[in-house]
């Protein structure tokens, strides 16, 4: 309100005081005040996950509301005012003196006599039954944390409110949600990845033995990197918020209470600390965007107060207790496959922390082609101690991404799939039109060798090499038909990053699968591989009921035109071809797919399209150096591939669960048979090839030493 006049001020605070009178009029008149009260704690959030006063007493002393004692029911009152200054886990003291506050009015009412006053007023707060709720248990933990997240948005989005105006509270006001998640798919879905990861984890702890990934094969600025990015993941833990809050507890309580609502953070702390000492400016600290421009004036302020220095003094003394605690020995619970999940032992927190960072994770989706809805949701290897979402994060997506540079050469480039090109390097100049290029862009193949041979395109994409890929998009001459078709299948190739990057950007290097996209969204993108072009959205919501059964959300996927269907049936042969053969699927089911693979091995992809069944997964480290280091142990046909299968199976075995193996896919329109009439899809394997090439390496050795 800064920024308005003195009579816009008054005129908006009288009509809202106006508009909180007429609503507590109306409240009086239809409940009585116990009524109100009761609502209002039932529907009141007391931080850590307590949604009503009986979650809050089952959270915070593990027992009834009607058990609570006269502290403990104080205690919680207390916290009305301000759950989270107020919360008895972060701030003890200040939670203490609010308890106090209440039992004081409870006294002069007449509820309590002094002695009790005097008896309860002196008694420490017990949270030794503290036990926070965890999603972690039961099916699809990941799904139902991001479930949370995605109705308050869309409530807001779709501007859906109770029938008085008022928001939807999603924990208190007896929604009823019908996901589209079958339990049975969720079932395969989660063993499927906890067996295959496993085999995984096994692999790469032999891969890595006696090396350390924050440091192995790296320069010292990237070493600098890895180790400050590890302190900040401790950081992150439980154990050094409980630090952190027992060092600082008190002074960010008393700041918090001068300047509310001002950020505190550790990193803002060190620069404040920074600027004071003059090593930074506030027009650095700015544009950094360490600290927000908004709130300068306020940090100025404080660090004129006297309780910026205690402050530090504290900050520093916290960081000496941060590094012995951290790498101090203690017992401890950690994650582990070969013990079910979990095992004791004794370990640092800091080792404890890179043991975590050190596992690799996945993300798997299935979707159901003809209507968008996703059946099974598996966004890591364990959400008790992995609770990132993959099945949300951005991550470059590799080959997976040919596929649609493929359709677009045949459909808009008019290149028939049974033209041969060289596997040769090719390259595209800053001067060629259509691509956004200040540089040279000479890519290699994933194996750094260029055969010389000719492959048509379902050679091409069978074997992945970049080259065809460099030259289909050279053939183009352009990168939008690749960005059109994308932001056809749900993909906004408008859509720009915290970083005011394009989330798909407008260089050639996209057709190698250089640009960040999400499993959901590229798993919604091969959807119209397996609806004869059409491409339909996933969802995961089928339709939201309030208290009375009244439907006041329908999920409706969008569906649009995409491929051209005889293009279409070529790409779905092209997938078919993929997974043919040697390279077969060991399932029943008619499939295609497609694997990606991005540099160093970071991530493995693996995309697959059944006629009814869209699945897709992602595997790789949450640090990119936690990775492999052969194209042989990281490939996505190794590292992700194997998870599909595995659930396909699965369905397959069990013909209860409704899905239906026997499908085909559409048949082809006219004039496919012309356009795929090559005389052989796969006329070189890559036994064969690696011979070629070993042999061409010998004549040229040959060559070398005779000169």
């Amino acid at each position: 309100m800064r920024s308005m006049s003195t009579i816009k001020k008054t005129y908006t605070l009288v009509t809202s005081k106006l508009k909180e009178w007429v609503t507590a009029v109306k409240l009086e008149k239809s409940y009585t005040k116990e009524e109100i009260m009761t609502m209002y704690l039932n529907k009141f959030e007391f931080v850590n996950g307590a949604h009503g006063i009986e979650a809050a007493a089952q959270i915070y002393f593990n027992k009834n509301q009607d058990s609570l004692t006269v502290s403990e029911a104080a205690t919680l009152v207390g916290m009305l005012k301000n759950p989270s200054l107020y919360n008895p886990k972060r701030f003890p003291d200040k939670c203490k003196e609010r308890r106090n506050l209440v039992l004081a009015l409870m006294h002069s009412q007449g509820w309590i006599d002094k002695a009790e006053l005097n008896a309860l007023s002196v008694q420490a707060i017990d949270m030794s039954s503290f036990a926070r709720k965890t999603q972690s248990e039961g099916p699809a933990p990941y799904f139902r944390a991001e479930l949370t997240k995605y109705l308050k948005d869309l409530f807001t989005r779709q501007h859906i409110t109770k029938p008085d105006g008022t928001e939807y509270n999603v924990f208190t006001d007896g929604l009823k949600i019908y996901t589209t998640i079958d339990l049975t798919y969720q079932k395969y879905a989660e063993e499927a990845v906890w067996e295959h990861m496993k085999w995984n984890q096994e692999r790469y702890w032999k891969a890595w033995k006696n090396k350390d990934p924050w440091t192995f094969d790296t320069d010292e600025a990237q070493k600098k990197l890895r180790k400050s990015i590890l302190e900040s993941q401790c950081k992150g833990s439980d154990r050094y918020l409980s630090l952190r809050t027992k060092f600082l507890g008190t002074s960010l309580a008393s700041i918090d209470e001068t300047y509310p609502g001002l950020p505190m953070s550790d990193n803002v702390i060190k620069t404040i600390d920074s600027i004071s000492l003059q090593l930074t400016t506030w027009r650095e600290a700015t544009a950094q965007e360490k600290v927000a421009l908004s709130d300068q004036d306020r940090y100025q302020r404080l660090m004129h107060n006297e309780m910026w220095p205690d402050l530090i003094k504290k900050y520093t003394a916290l960081q000496d207790a941060f590094k012995k605690e951290f790498n101090t020995p203690v017992k401890m619970k950690i994650f582990d496959y070969t013990s079910g999940g979990e095992k004791e032992v004794e370990m640092s927190p800091m080792d404890s922390v890179r043991h975590h960072k050190m596992h690799l994770q996945a993300g798997f989706l299935a979707v159901e082609a003809a209507t968008g809805h996703v059946k099974a949701w598996v966004g890591g290897v364990n959400h008790k101690y992995f609770k990132f979402d993959h099945a949300t994060m951005r991550r470059s997506v590799g080959s997976t991404i040919k596929p649609f540079v493929y359709t677009q050469a045949i459909a808009v480039a008019n290149i028939s799939p049974c033209e041969e090109f060289d596997d040769i390097q090719y390259t595209i100049a800053p001067g060629d039109a259509g691509f956004d290029l200040v540089e040279e862009w000479s890519p290699a193949n994933a194996t750094e060798e260029f055969s010389g041979n000719k492959y048509n395109l379902f050679q091409g994409l069978l074997y992945s090499k970049n080259s065809i890929t460099v030259k289909l998009m050279k053939e183009m001459g352009t990168v939008a038909p690749v960005r059109d078709l994308l932001h056809h299948l749900g993909i906004d190739k408008n859509l720009r990053l915290a970083d005011g990057r394009l989330a798909v950007p407008k260089l050639p290097s996209i057709c190698l699968g250089a640009v960040d996209l999400t499993l959901r969204e590229m798993t919604g993108a091969y959807t119209a591989f397996a609806n004869n072009g059409t491409f339909v959205e996933p969802i995961f919501i089928s339709r939201i009921e309030d208290k009375n059964g009244k439907v006041i959300y329908q999920g409706i996927p969008n569906r649009k035109s995409a491929i051209n269907p005889l293009y279409n049936a070529v790409m779905v042969a092209m997938l078919k071809n993929n997974v043919s053969g040697r390279y077969s699927l060991s399932v029943k089911s008619d499939i295609g797919g497609k694997t990606g693979t991005t540099n160093d091995f970071a991530d493995g992809w693996f995309m697959g399209v059944t006629p009814t069944l869209v699945t897709g997964v992602w595997t790789g480290g949450d640090d990119k150096w936690i990775r492999f280091l052969t194209l042989d142990e990281g490939q996505g046909y190794v590292m992700a591939r194997p998870i599909s299968e595995l659930f396909l199976k699965k369905l397959e075995k069990d013909e209860s669960c409704g899905y239906d193996w026997k499908a085909l896919f559409t048949t082809p329109p006219d004039g496919y048979e012309a356009l795929v009439d090559c005389a052989q899809f796969k006329t070189l394997r890559p036994s064969t090839e690696r011979y070629i090439l070993r042999k061409q390496n010998e004549k040229k050795e040959e060559f070398d030493d005779e000169f």
